[in-house]
């Protein structure tokens, strides 16, 4: 496809428009979208209202996207807006369109249809806006559809229509968005009953990857976008399955019922990346190609494993926040930051089940898992940050310092993913231990979701989750005490004693036998060919030395250091010796001596008792399945 001149793009998006307006279904608020030059990474897309607010309409885009909690002022990629009207006589006439502030405008008044046009620029390889080549396409609505104001809650059609050009022919269309005037993955007319339901199907356009498989009678989708050499499409879907039936069954053990009709995962293989964002009837993830499982190799891999597990985790989101919401999620006001403290529960619970049911599921053993608790215990104990900041605090500040971290994030703030999934782990296990198996956190999820998340998206509709309903519920659910936890892992920041609750289980938490090196104390990044300092542990030999973060590390003791790092070099020391390290910070040579400490990074283990009492086997059975 040629590529086009804005003014040309403007032109043409300008008679789609009209177009979309004359054979789309009648409804109050209709869209249009085309990849109308992928070259450029421009999305044209035409809004059109039939009944415009009699005082100038108002159109605003969302600032952040749930599930990232982070401003990220989406309008900012709109360029070349405007807005016009038909006349009594059927003619078109422009319709003067004011700037309200950074994402809002309002329309001159006058009679409908109203329709606006515009193109939004598209170049964010993220699951959390909108990205456009010659290869694919994908956008979130938050990213490209204007709200209408005042019309929210009235009925919402997508035109998504095919990009011009030969190249294009064979795309299709993912998206778990209902059709209305259109096959499944094609184009076409795709509804949504209100504009939040409008912005939470994710929508991938190219040449993909697909296979379905039903679990508990529901379709899911996969499909995968980007090169992926001999992908085993039909071994993911044998495993996500099982995975998916174990989730379903934990909120709906005796109906089996999902909440959604239908599910897509939808996944873009890259050379390197990794993340994803929950949606209500589907997830929009990244992955490294490398991680996704190939035909005729059976081994399952620890980046397969990862894979499995972020898809694990997005899908538990069905549940914990996209249904089972915070207070101020209920509804969300997507133009300023939603602060809440629960967001340990919403990220730090779906952190610790989404590995759960890889074991439950039968997708990973018991020693797999345990080997990836180690793996979470040790990184949160690794930071000195956890001690400054609780999960509480943790899931308030995300809008200013975890969606923003800095050099000096390990010394200052602690995850809500990590530590929440430590402490939904500490939680699960006191209840376990307390009721003799009786009760668990599965019983508190499943309340949760009766309580709050069953019924959101009815007729009935539903109500969020406050803060002074957390302990409550947990006391009520399991009939034990739990203030005191809560007050110190939660509201405090004592670590949660994972070996002490882990004991009664038949599991031993215990350091490995192994010598310590010496160590810097600091993080490193490879920058071109040397070695630079990405952050500094706090008490570490760096830290007491001087060093700090984005020194750029040139010899130790007169030796090179190369961009691998310095494990070479300091390879032939012991802790407590001292040497000299000479570093460019900025473009000034400065020389310090270092006086070297052990590994500060824990290494903790789990094992299991070889012959562990009934009671310890009732108790671990239960918890792992």
């Amino acid at each position: 496809m040629p590529k086009l001149s804005r003014a040309a793009v403007s032109r043409q998006s300008f008679a789609a428009a009209f177009r979309s307006a004359s054979s789309s279904p009648s409804a109050a608020v209709r869209y249009a979208i085309i990849a109308a030059d992928p070259a450029a990474h421009l999305f044209a897309v035409t809004l059109t209202v039939d009944a415009p607010a009699a005082d100038g309409q108002v159109f605003v885009l969302p600032a952040w996207i749930p599930g990232s909690y982070m401003v990220r002022e989406f309008a900012r990629h709109i360029v070349q807006i405007e807005a016009h009207a038909r006349n009594a006589q059927g003619g078109v006439r422009k319709v003067a369109l004011k700037k309200r502030d950074k994402h809002s405008w309002q329309a001159a008044p006058c009679d409908g249809p109203l329709t606006l046009t515009y193109q939004v620029y598209a170049w964010d390889l993220s699951v959390r806006t909108a990205h456009l080549d010659q290869t694919h396409a994908f956008f979130n609505g938050s990213s490209v559809f204007l709200r209408v104001v005042g019309q929210e809650q009235t009925a919402h059609v997508v035109d998504i229509q095919r990009p011009q050009g030969d190249l294009y022919k064979s795309w299709r269309v993912a998206t778990a968005m209902p059709e209305l005037k259109a096959r499944r993955y094609g184009f076409g007319t795709y509804i949504a009953g209100d504009y939040d339901e409008l912005i939470d199907h994710p929508v991938e356009l190219g040449n993909f990857a697909l296979m379905t498989f039903e679990a508990h009678g529901v379709p899911h989708d996969i499909v995968i976008t980007g090169q992926a050499p001999n992908l085993d499409l039909r071994r993911l879907a044998d495993d996500l399955k099982p995975v998916c039936e174990a989730q379903i069954a934990l909120f709906e053990p005796k109906s089996k019922r999902a909440p959604m009709q239908r599910y897509v995962f939808m996944t873009l293989a890259v050379g390197d990346g990794y993340g994803g964002l929950e949606h209500r009837a589907s997830t929009a993830l990244i992955c490294t190609r490398g991680d996704l499982p190939v035909k005729g190799v059976p081994e399952q891999s620890d980046g397969y494993r990862t894979y499995l597990g972020l898809c694990s985790h997005e899908y538990f989101h069905t549940w914990n926040v996209k249904r089972i919401k915070p207070a101020v999620f209920a509804p969300y006001d997507l133009q300023v930051e939603n602060y809440t403290p629960l967001l340990w529960l919403f990220e730090g619970a779906t952190s610790y089940y989404d590995d759960l049911m890889l074991v439950r599921s039968g997708r990973i053993d018991a020693d797999a898992y345990l080997k990836m608790l180690a793996k979470t215990v040790n990184g949160v104990l690794r930071g000195s940050g956890r001690t400054k900041q609780s999960v509480a605090e943790s899931s308030f500040d995300a809008w200013v310092k975890y969606y923003r971290q800095d050099e000096n994030a390990t010394n200052a703030i602690v995850s809500y993913y990590t530590k929440g999934s430590l402490v939904a782990l500490g939680l699960d296990l006191t209840i376990r231990a307390g009721t003799a198996g009786k009760k668990s956190l599965d019983d508190v999820m499943r309340a949760l979701w009766q309580r709050y998340g069953r019924d959101f998206y009815s007729a009935k509709g539903g109500r969020g989750v406050e803060e002074e309903d957390v302990l409550a519920l947990f006391e009520e659910v399991s009939g034990m005490r739990l203030a005191p936890f809560f007050k110190r892992y939660i509201h405090g920041v004592d670590d949660v004693p994972v070996g002490d609750l882990l004991a009664p289980f038949g599991v031993s938490l215990i350091a490995p036998d192994e010598s310590a090196k010496p160590d810097l104390g600091a993080r490193l990044t490879a920058d071109g060919g040397d070695s630079r300092i990405a952050s500094v542990y706090e008490g570490g030999a760096a830290h007491k030395a001087g060093l700090s973060a984005g020194d750029k590390l040139v010899a130790i003791d007169g030796l090179r250091v190369p961009a691998a790092g310095v494990d070479g070099l300091l390879g032939r020391y012991r802790i407590g010796d001292t040497v000299t390290v000479h570093a460019f910070r900025r473009d000034e040579l400065m020389m310090f001596s270092v006086k070297l400490k052990g590994d500060g990074a824990p290494k903790w283990k789990f094992e299991r008792a070889a012959k562990p009492a009934a009671a310890l086997k009732r108790l671990y059975g239960g918890w792992l399945g």
